[in-house]
C-alpha cells in the first residue's frame, strides 16, 4: 500500500505507537485498536497504519539490529525507537515502496508532530540518512546475526532448525511474506465453477486451488469480494479448509466444535452437512463473531460459553464428531500475525501443550464409542502437534486414521498456505 506523501507521516506515527505496545508485550490487533480509537480517522488511514505495522514486524529483527549500529544508545521513549525501526524496516525492503529521501523526510515530520519526540528530529534525520549512505555495508553486517537475518528471535530459529532440519529456511522465509487471500466457496449457495465464472466476468483474477478453495490474484477488503456479504464465500486459508472434510460430518450427526471462535471451521462443517452442531468457546465475546459469521451464511448452531476442560456446559449427550482446534503457540500462522514471534517465549510450547492435553482428555470423554476427534493446531512445533497425538493414542487407545499430519507453510498440494497440523483419532467402538 503506497501512500501519498502527506499521509505517510501520519501512518508512520500511528504504526510506531502500535509497535511500541507490541514491544511492551501487547498483541498487535489490540494495539492497533487503541491507535484507531485514539482519534477519528478514515478507513484508508487505518489501513495504512496497519499495513506499515505488519510490514515492519516482518523485518523487526533486522530493523532492531540496524538501529543498534546506528544509535549510540537505545532511543527513548519506546515510541521513538519504534518509529525509527518502522522507517528502517521500510527502507531495507528489497523493493522499497517509498523513495528513500521521502521516507526520511516523512519520518522526521512524524517526529516533529509529536510533542514528546520533537526534540529528536535531528537525531532521527541523522540516523536515517546515515543508513541510506551506508545501506549495503550495514545490511551485510547485521546479516551475521540470526535474529536479523531471519527476523525471528534466535530461540525460534533454533527451534525451527531442530524440528525441520531439511525445511527450516523455507519455513522461516514463508513467515516473512504477506499471505494470499483465499476464499471458501459455500456449496450450499453456489458451485466453485459458477463462482470463478462470476469473478472472471468482473475481471477479477482468481484460480482454483482446492475442492472449494479460490485464491484471488491480489488481496482486497471483504466488502469488495463478490458474494461475501451474501454468504456465497468466506475468507479461509487453504490449509484450514481441510478440517471440516476430514471430520466427514453426515446429516443428523451431533458435532462439537470446541474452541470455535471466530467460526470459520464451524461454518464449513454446517455447509457440508445438516448436523446438530454445538459451537463452544470460553470467551463469550468471541462467540459473537461466530454468531455473526453463521448469520451471514444463513446457518445456525447452538452457541455455548464454557471451558473445554470442564463439563458444566455439557448436556450429557455424547458427540459423533469433535473438532478440537486446541490452544497453541500459533507458530504456523506468523505471516498473518507477525507479532506472535516477538511475543512468544521458549517455555510457551510446553505450557500450552499441557493445557491442550487437559482439553483433549475431557473432550475424549464426551465422544461416542466409534466417534472421531480431529486434533488441529496452527503450530509448527512437534511437542504441540505430533507428540500430542501420540500421547492421545497411548493414554486412550485411540486409533490414528489417515490425515495430513504436519503441513508446513511451503508444502503439499495447497501451496502457499499456513502451517497447520491435523491428526484424526477414532475412539474404540466397545
Amino acid at each position: 500500500m503506497k501512500l501519498a506523501q502527506e499521509s505517510l507521516a501520519h501512518a508512520l506515527a500511528g504504526a510506531a505507537r502500535a509497535l511500541a505496545e507490541v514491544e511492551a508485550g501487547n498483541a498487535l490487533p489490540r494495539a492497533l485498536s487503541g491507535v484507531f480509537a485514539s482519534r477519528p480517522m478514515s478507513p484508508a488511514a487505518r489501513g495504512a497504519i496497519q499495513d506499515i505495522a505488519y510490514r515492519s514486524l516482518r523485518r523487526w529483527g533486522e530493523a532492531r539490529a540496524l538501529l543498534k549500529k546506528l544509535a549510540d544508545r537505545p532511543p527513548s521513549p519506546p515510541r521513538l525507537k519504534a518509529l525509527l525501526c518502522c522507517a528502517l524496516a521500510l527502507a531495507s525492503e528489497e523493493v522499497p515502496a517509498y523513495a528513500p529521501h521521502t521516507l526520511v523526510d516523512q519520518t522526521v515530520d512524524a517526529c516533529a508532530a509529536d510533542r514528546e519526540l520533537a526534540r529528536a528530529r535531528g537525531m532521527v534525520n541523522a540516523v536515517l540518512r546515515r543508513f541510506l549512505r551506508e545501506r549495503a555495508t550495514l545490511l551485510a553486517a547485521v546479516m551475521q546475526d540470526d535474529e536479523a537475518r531471519w527476523n525471528y528471535p534466535s530461540w525460534w530459529v533454533d527451534a525451527a532448525r531442530l524440528a525441520w532440519p531439511d525445511d527450516w529456511t523455507a519455513v522461516l522465509d514463508a513467515g516473512n511474506h504477506q499471505p494470499p487471500l483465499t476464499l471458501r466457496v459455500n456449496v450450499r449457495r453456489t458451485s466453485i465453477d459458477a463462482y470463478l465464472a462470476r469473478l472472471a466476468s468482473l475481471d477479477i483474477d482468481a484460480h482454483r486451488i482446492g475442492p472449494v478453495a479460490v485464491r484471488l490474484g491480489r488481496p482486497r477488503p471483504v466488502g469488495e469480494i463478490p458474494g461475501f456479504d451474501d454468504g456465497d464465500v468466506s475468507v479461509q486459508d487453504a490449509a484450514a479448509q481441510l478440517a471440516a472434510p476430514l471430520l466427514a460430518p453426515e446429516a443428523g450427526m451431533r458435532v462439537l466444535d470446541a474452541c470455535a471462535a471466530p467460526g470459520g471451521k464451524t461454518g464449513h462443517l454446517l455447509e457440508l452437512a445438516d448436523v446438530d452442531l454445538v459451537a463452544l468457546d470460553q470467551d463469550g465475546e468471541r462467540l459473537v463473531r461466530v454468531e455473526q459469521n453463521l448469520s451471514r451464511l444463513a446457518l445456525a448452531a447452538e452457541l455455548r460459553t464454557g471451558d473445554a476442560r470442564a463439563r458444566d456446559w455439557w448436556d450429557g449427550r455424547p458427540f459423533d464428531r469433535i473438532l478440537a482446534d486446541v490452544p497453541c503457540t500459533a507458530s504456523g500462522i506468523v505471516r498473518r500475525h507477525p507479532d506472535i514471534r516477538w511475543l512468544r517465549r521458549p517455555t510457551d510450547s510446553a505450557r500450552l501443550s499441557q493445557l491442550s492435553a487437559a482439553i483433549l482428555d475431557n473432550l475424549w470423554s464426551l465422544l461416542k464409542p466409534g466417534g472421531r476427534l480431529l486434533l488441529a493446531t496452527c503450530s509448527l512445533w512437534p511437542e504441540e502437534s505430533e507428540q500430542q497425538a501420540q500421547r492421545m493414542v497411548q493414554r486412550h487407545g485411540a486409533s490414528l486414521l489417515a490425515a495430513p499430519g504436519q503441513l508446513l507453510p511451503t508444502s503439499g498440494e495447497y501451496s502457499d498456505h499456513d502451517g497447520l497440523f491435523y491428526a484424526l483419532l477414532e475412539k474404540p467402538a466397545v
